[in-house]
């Protein structure tokens, strides 16, 4: 870390000046698609820092075609990500913090990894405003970028500033450092030398406990089966909003991005259809409209696969209860599918001229 800016108290350390050298074959991606990588800094500002097991996958494949690039026949471009060729647990061993795993909506490390891989050069600036256990944040660092995030909830910021100082420890050549807060109100909480820096935000849309959660029973294969690491903290988190209200605070967020992003820069928002009460809420298609909005541009829409590739096959990773309501959806005569992917929505900042219609 002696090469690296230090954070002061309550500022964002300025991007450093991009590396010439091409960065080498991110883990998880190029030759060796399954490699993990391996695994006491000062409090960040704003946070205090704290100090089961995952049901196995699935058994069954499912045939698919061989992975390619393509370009749909309209729209924006398109691409398979193939991020999980582990379970979640697996990516986050020795570099996150076991108790990282209780959060009920992670991003898996992979896929915020070949975003910025993708995305950014080393030094840029990173940004995730629903920040969670800090795997943007993180993931930024160990491929030698900036990363700064704002969580909502004072638990889960102090994991991430946990995990970001274990990535510190672990020589992690870049910065990072979260915020607690409404993202809502994002650039009023960043320091003000991070407005017009931001090369990339990553981040994913909060829904609630009906797509996360761990299975459990008293003992093995004993009692009712019971579902933990489901739900956030407070009922005020937008994840238990209704609908629209949910699209109109991530429409805020959006917009919030934008005040703080370089013109040209990215932002990649993970999400996906689920269920409620039945009727299947569009995710994705609310995050196009939100970025619309806030004078983002649709660039590409991606798939970030949950589920693993071995031989040509599709190796599912469905949870006990996505499996359970599938399986009783199909009983009452409403044939679902268990979604194995998450959307993957690349939006663009445009040029100078746009932005100063927009803010």
């Amino acid at each position: 870390m002696s090469d690296a800016p230090t954070l002061r108290p309550g500022l964002v350390p300025a991007p450093r000046a991009a590396s010439t050298a091409v960065p080498g074959p991110v883990p998880g991606f190029g030759s060796d698609p399954t490699a993990v990588p391996s695994s006491g800094a000062a409090p960040v500002p704003g946070v205090v820092p704290t100090s089961g097991s995952v049901p196995p996958a699935v058994p069954t494949t499912v045939p698919i075609a061989a992975p390619t690039s393509a370009l749909r026949a309209d729209g924006p471009p398109g691409s398979v990500w193939l991020t999980g060729q582990q379970q979640s647990r697996a990516l986050r061993r020795g570099r996150y913090t076991p108790e990282s795993i209780t959060h009920p909506g992670k991003m898996l490390p992979t896929i915020a990894r070949y975003a910025i891989h993708t995305y950014t050069d080393p030094g840029d600036l990173v940004l995730d405003p629903m920040a969670g256990i800090g795997t943007t944040m993180v993931e930024a660092m160990h491929l030698d970028r900036h990363g700064v995030g704002v969580e909502y909830e004072s638990h889960w910021a102090a994991l991430a500033a946990v995990n970001i100082a274990l990535a510190e420890k672990d020589g992690a050549r870049g910065t990072g450092a979260v915020y607690t807060g409404d993202s809502r109100h994002l650039p009023s909480l960043l320091p003000p030398q991070v407005r017009g820096q931001v090369a990339l935000v990553i981040t994913s849309p909060p829904y609630g406990s009906s797509t996360h959660g761990h299975a459990r029973t008293p003992g093995p294969r004993r009692g009712k089966v019971r579902k933990i690491n489901h739900r956030y903290g407070g009922s005020d988190n937008l994840a238990y909003r209704d609908h629209d209200t949910l699209a109109k605070g991530f429409s805020d967020i959006l917009a919030g991005c934008n005040a703080v992003m370089r013109p040209g820069g990215h932002v990649i928002v993970t999400a996906r259809p689920y269920r409620r009460h039945g009727e299947l809420v569009d995710v994705p298609g609310m995050v196009v409209a939100a970025g619309e909005a806030a004078g983002l541009e649709l660039v590409e829409e991606c798939v970030a696969l949950m589920a693993g590739v071995r031989d040509g096959l599709l190796v599912p990773r469905a949870s006990f209860f996505q499996q359970k309501n599938v399986r009783d959806a199909i009983d009452r005569g409403d044939p679902q599918w268990i979604p194995q992917h998450e959307d993957v929505l690349i939006l663009r900042l445009g040029s100078d001229d746009a932005l100063a219609v927009v803010r």
